[in-house]
């Protein structure tokens, strides 16, 4: 093409691109944008308007009105039915003015100034309910008391669109004094109490009246998540987060001149009442209840909807048994102490948790002595230390990781180790060199005698040779819970944190051959304006092997037969468990399993004084120490007794693989020589220990002897303890507190 004619081209092309152009221009003029903006925006508040028109405010919700929840054992028994909901009405005259203005401050700074509603807020709250993202988004007072009293908790965009309306016609119809006075009054605080009136008796023991401005700001703080929120219950990081809500509170009052700066400065923190259980909840009943209860919430039902009533709850509880586990606990322990004249005996708190491995159904517990009298169940209480009933979590994960010891040698039940008290363990960053329990030395073990006598610098060289990182992997994997638990060597004498309800999870999970079990004590919820619920079977995936779990499973049985577990040995059932003490004997454990049953016992030291706080529980009905293989074991052995209707034959279905015949090794040895192989006798010692009669699928092996000890004479087959026992149950245990002094040495535990 030539330069004229491209010329000519362009002259062609130029006034078609313009025309193009200029047609979109056209179109989208800002005349036109500005006029649909208009058009829309009034067809939006022509449908707000007749929104506006067409819903009413509604009479009170029903569920603002009284009704009953009804509990019931598995069998359809009925275990209690709660009372009307603890409201009391009061009106603003008796709640002082600084108080109401601790609720203002909390949620709705502009409260007595805006016009009832937040649209940015509740624009908010559609989209994350659309979004799937539940309960965010912000509400003013008069939206939350809409929300409470004239419609539900339910999360849809239909009820925050009602909710949106009527807080406009209620704003204009009603004063914000009585808004204010409604909201306060039908808010769930928790503890079952809706209003201030029964906050301030559950939480602080006086009328709403008597409120200062610093418990006010507590309930204030609480409405945001009562249940995580109470003191009595909260975990560190929700103490935490309460207290700083609690600050923020004060904070804006101080900055709405509510409050004055040097009066706020003189506030402190003001730590509720323990919880009392409510009338009809004495006995066992309160704390099934409420472990019921908390079982909903995690599920999703918020406990301001089980509070309010019209909910029928079956229990997973057997009666049956649930009755054997309160007497056994009756006989084997309040029967033998004195809680009125012995200091020790009143600190005694005894907890229980018995689950079906085949299901995960929490067949019976045991809270305290009376839901009345001691709110906080101690049976789901996680404030106390395991101690050695995490042992045989440590071997589990030695045996599903194929872990070896530090000269090479893969760790079996045969495995020997250098029992010698506060051995320093060889291969860790972090130094331990733990006590036995009254520092006895044990020579060379091998890894069933060590667990039957509960040998703390075994299990020492133990997790550092399998690593506390897989130690604790295996142990979440079986169901212990995440609290309070460092990778540190020291968890080996279970210096973290978990409930009886926790370890009868992880014990269950062994029992059931490595498939994870999950304790669960709802079967189903109805209620009358919901779908039903029904929990399944927890039972999960498999979480370490058949082989692994079965061959902890064989260990144990030597521990009830040969060691520290021998209370719990009888020939009516086949039962495998492990003891455990904390230091300074705070908590004593006894958890074990029968192919039927599985059933976690423990003792806590709580001083009796307000606040409570973990003492010791030697003295204990005037016996010494009160250790795991004591009462505990006793209290397990009776109850199962019981519970199995006077024994069962049921056996244990173990896959257990043969072990190979290994050569002695000539390792030199990398510490000092053992002193004393062959402990002292102690003053229980009248018999020899009797051969073990757990079945063995191998024949007897030559087992090497550790690489950090010299050879040590022939031991006695795997099973049989070759020691003595201790007086009451033989516990050869001894936890430490905590896991280390924060310089990055575990600290030594002060054994007795």
């Amino acid at each position: 093409m030539g330069r004229a004619e491209a010329r000519r081209a362009g002259q062609h092309a130029a006034p078609r691109a313009a025309r193009k152009g200029g047609g979109i221009r056209r179109l989208f003029t800002w005349k036109k944008m500005l006029g649909t903006f208009f058009v829309l925006s009034l067809l939006t508040m022509g449908g707000l308007f007749v929104v506006y028109l067409m819903v009413p405010v509604p009479n009170a919700n029903a569920q603002a009105e009284m009704q009953s929840n009804v509990y019931k054992y598995s069998d359809g028994t009925i275990l209690a039915r709660t009372g009307q909901v603890n409201r009391e009405i009061v009106g603003l005259d008796k709640i002082p003015a600084k108080v109401q203005r601790t609720f203002v401050a909390a949620e709705n700074k502009s409260f007595y100034n805006d016009n009832g509603v937040d649209f940015k807020g509740t624009a908010r709250g559609v989209f994350n309910t659309l979004s799937g993202k539940g309960k965010q988004g912000g509400s003013t007072i008069t939206q939350q008391y809409v929300k409470n009293y004239f419609l539900t908790q339910d999360q849809t965009v239909t009820r925050k669109l009602k909710e949106l309306v009527i807080s406009l016609k209620v704003d204009r119809k009603m004063t914000k004094s009585e808004i204010l006075a409604g909201y306060i009054n039908t808010s769930y605080y928790g503890r079952g109490a809706y209003g201030i009136q029964a906050a301030a008796q559950a939480y602080y023991g006086v009328d709403a009246v008597d409120l200062d401005a610093s418990q006010g700001a507590y309930l204030a703080a609480l409405l945001q998540a009562p249940s995580q929120y109470d003191w009595a219950t909260a975990t560190p990081a929700a103490k935490k987060l309460v207290t700083q809500r609690w600050n923020y509170v004060l904070d804006n009052m101080v900055e709405k001149k509510w409050l004055s700066a040097s009066e706020r400065a003189g506030l402190k923190f003001p730590v509720p009442h323990e919880p009392k259980a409510a009338p009809g909840m004495e006995g066992q009943t309160g704390y099934l209840v409420e472990a019921a209860n908390d079982e909903l919430a995690a599920q999703g039902i918020d406990k301001a909807q089980i509070a309010k009533g019209g909910w029928t709850i079956t229990l997973n509880v057997d009666k049956k048994k649930q009755k054997e586990l309160v007497k056994a606990v009756d006989e084997q322990l309040e029967s033998k102490i004195d809680r009125k004249k012995n200091k020790t005996d009143a600190t005694v708190q005894a907890g229980a948790t018995s689950v079906d491995p085949r299901t995960g159904h929490v067949v019976a517990l045991y809270g305290g002595v009376s839901a009345t009298e001691h709110w906080i169940s101690n049976a789901t209480r996680s404030d106390y230390q395991p101690a050695s009933t995490f042992k045989p979590l440590v071997l589990t994960s030695a045996l599903e990781n194929g872990s070896e010891t530090q000269d090479g040698r893969k760790i079996g039940t045969a495995t020997k180790y250098d029992g010698t008290s506060k051995r320093p363990v060889v291969g860790s960053d972090t130094p331990f060199a733990p006590q036995n329990e009254d520092d006895r030395d044990y020579g060379s073990v091998d890894v069933q005698k060590a667990m039957n006598l509960s040998i703390n610098s075994v299990f020492a060289q133990m997790v550092v040779d399998v690593g506390p990182a897989k130690v604790k992997r295996t142990a979440l994997e079986l169901g212990m819970p995440d609290k309070g638990f460092p990778e540190r060597p020291a968890i080996t004498l279970g210096t973290m944190n978990a409930s009886t309800w926790d370890m009868a999870g992880v014990y269950a999970t062994l029992d059931n051959h490595g498939k994870k079990v999950t304790p669960v004590i709802v079967k189903s919820a109805e209620h009358r304006d919901r779908k039903t619920l029904t929990t399944p079977d927890v039972v999960g995936k498999q979480v370490v092997s058949r082989e692994t779990a079965d061959t902890v499973t064989h260990v144990l049985q030597g521990v009830v037969k040969n060691g520290s577990g021998q209370e719990a040995n009888t020939s009516d059932y086949q039962a495998a468990g492990k003891t455990g003490t904390s230091e300074s004997n705070k908590s004593a454990w006894f958890a074990a399993y029968t192919p039927q049953l599985t059933t976690v016992v423990a003792l806590f030291g709580e001083s009796a004084k307000e606040g409570g706080g973990q003492v010791t529980l030697t003295g204990t009905a005037n016996s010494g120490r009160a250790n795991g293989g004591g009462f505990p074991a006793r209290i397990w052995a009776d109850y199962t007794l019981g519970a199995l209707n006077g024994g069962s034959d049921a056996k244990f279905d173990l896959d257990i693989a043969r072990p190979e015949k290994i050569v002695p090794s000539v390792t030199p040895s990398t510490s000092a020589p053992v002193t004393s192989p062959t402990p002292t006798p102690s003053r229980s010692e009248t018999t020899e220990p009797e051969p073990d009669p757990t079945p063995t699928t191998s024949t007897p092996t030559t087992s090497p002897p550790v690489s950090t000890s010299p050879p040590a004479p022939p031991e006695p087959d795997p099973g049989q303890t070759g020691e003595p026992t201790e007086p009451g149950g033989g516990e050869a245990d001894g936890g430490a507190d905590g896991g280390g002094d924060g310089t990055g040495q575990d600290r030594l535990p002060n054994l007795l």
